[in-house]
């Protein structure tokens, strides 16, 4: 997981402009605003996640010797700057959203202010540690509300885009109500609770069906979950509602059974009912195969059986909107403001706090401010590192997670819908908007000619 976890780990006109900003002697403060543009199809919120990544990576962030040396091989850089680059570490100022709190389109994410070459360097990072896990866990809390309730359980790991994202999907998911992930090396690192229990293949290695459940129920007593719907669902079902008796008459009980295919919300009534009468009441029925927020809302709808669903392939590529249209833009340089007027990509100036209203208990709208305002409700971008250092430990996971779910319970309905939501009101202050508006006047005098 730390393989891509140093300074190289960069697009090479982070470098190029390095260079230049050293050998005309810029080392000023700069600050850059790390925000989402606009939201996928379907989409009104997003939750915050990976700012974990970005703090620690940021801490130890240097060039080793044997980096030096490849862009010393390149032919690209004076040998002076790559001498500096030997001593260069990240000395600035981080001011983030919490990770767990949902977010809205064009709401700093954090800022990070740093001389321009330090603030420079590490965009390529930031924006990637921050874009995937953020994706993930916005599309794994529209799960966790379709599902209502229900268990699901992280089961994306085979099918995501590299190891290293298969870590960050059972991160962000958990972050964002799911209860456990199939990957074992998550669980090791972050605590994540586990959850598994066969494959096909399992149930193809034994002659008889039934003999495979008997297997498993021999070795696993205390977690017997049977995937049942290899040859037939309902066959498969008789089956382990016998194995369940049997491991009754044993003192034990029968977790629950997996249906991986088929007319889910159909089988999961015919099965409940096959259970049922077996008198395996307590006996769960779990649901994977394809399943996203859409799928489970609408097995749900038509009547499912289903005590809890393992979510894979759509959750773990966020199949559905697997980009954001994020970005990394300097707002002020050496104490001026900053900005872009390019159309459609224009830029907000200034270092900006986010402050959020609650009416009742539900968020009512935001603010986006300077950082220098007091304003209405809770300000949400916090300092989280100063000189390069962190100004507190890691954050519990757990802890995150509960901030999570405290957040989405004050969310409106309708801001959560799976489709057609209604888009959440965020605004600007006064104060902001006449820096705006005093900054895109001196650019246009300045560089376009205008006098006005």
């Amino acid at each position: 997981m730390n393989s891509m976890r140093n300074a190289l780990f960069a697009d090479l006109y982070e470098l190029t402009m390095a260079a230049c900003y050293f050998e005309n002697k810029m080392f000023a403060p700069a600050t850059f605003s790390l925000y989402i543009r606009k939201y996928g199809a379907n989409r009104s919120y997003f939750v915050s996640a990976g700012l974990e990544e970005v703090l620690e990576y940021l801490e130890s962030f240097q060039f080793a010797p044997n980096e030096l040396d490849f862009l010393a091989s390149t032919g690209l850089f004076r040998t002076d700057f790559l001498n500096y680059l030997e001593k260069l570490r990240f000395t600035g100022e981080i001011f983030a959203i919490p990770e767990g709190t949902l977010f809205f389109k064009d709401e700093p994410i954090l800022e990070i202010t740093a001389p321009i070459i330090e603030a420079q360097l590490i965009e390529s990072f930031v924006i990637n540690a921050i874009n995937l896990q953020v994706s993930i866990a916005s599309k794994a809390a529209r799960c966790t509300h379709a599902a209502k309730g229900k268990n699901l359980v992280d089961f994306s790991l085979r099918r995501t885009q590299g190891t290293d994202a298969g870590m960050k999907a059972a991160r962000a998911s958990f972050i964002a109500g799911f209860g456990a992930t199939s990957n074992v090396l998550a669980g090791k690192h972050y605590g994540i609770p586990l959850s598994g229990t066969m494959a096909h293949s399992f149930i193809l290695s034994f002659k008889e069906e039934i003999e495979a459940f008997r297997a498993f129920a021999r070795t696993f007593p205390d977690r017997t979950v049977l995937l049942i719907d290899t040859y037939d669902t309902l066959c498969g079902a008789k089956k382990a509602a016998q194995v369940g008796r049997e491991m009754s008459q044993r003192g034990l009980s029968l977790k629950g059974v997996r249906l991986d295919s088929g007319d889910i919300a159909k089988l999961s009534n015919e099965v409940r009912q096959i259970l049922d009468e077996a008198g395996l009441g307590q006996v769960i029925i779990f649901a994977s195969g394809g399943f996203d927020e859409f799928e489970i809302e609408e097995v749900l709808s038509k009547g499912a059986r289903i005590d809890g669903f393992g979510v894979g392939t759509k959750m773990g590529v966020s199949a559905d909107a697997p980009y954001n249209d994020i970005a990394y833009k300097m707002v002020e340089y050496d104490g001026r403001p900053a900005l872009k007027l390019s159309r459609a990509k224009k830029t907000l100036v200034d270092r900006k706090q986010v402050f959020r209203e609650k009416r009742d208990g539900k968020m009512s709208g935001d603010t986006i401010g300077l950082r220098s305002e007091s304003l209405p409700g809770a300000p949400l971008l916090e300092c989280m590192m100063r000189e390069g250092k962190r100004l507190s430990p890691p954050e519990a996971l757990p802890q995150i997670r509960q901030r999570f779910l405290g957040e989405f319970e004050s969310l409106c309905e309708a801001y959560r819908a799976t489709k057609n939501p209604k888009t959440y009101p965020v605004g600007l202050s006064p104060m902001l908007e006449a820096a705006q508006s005093k900054a895109i006047r001196d650019v246009k005098k300045r560089e376009l000619g205008e006098s006005s």
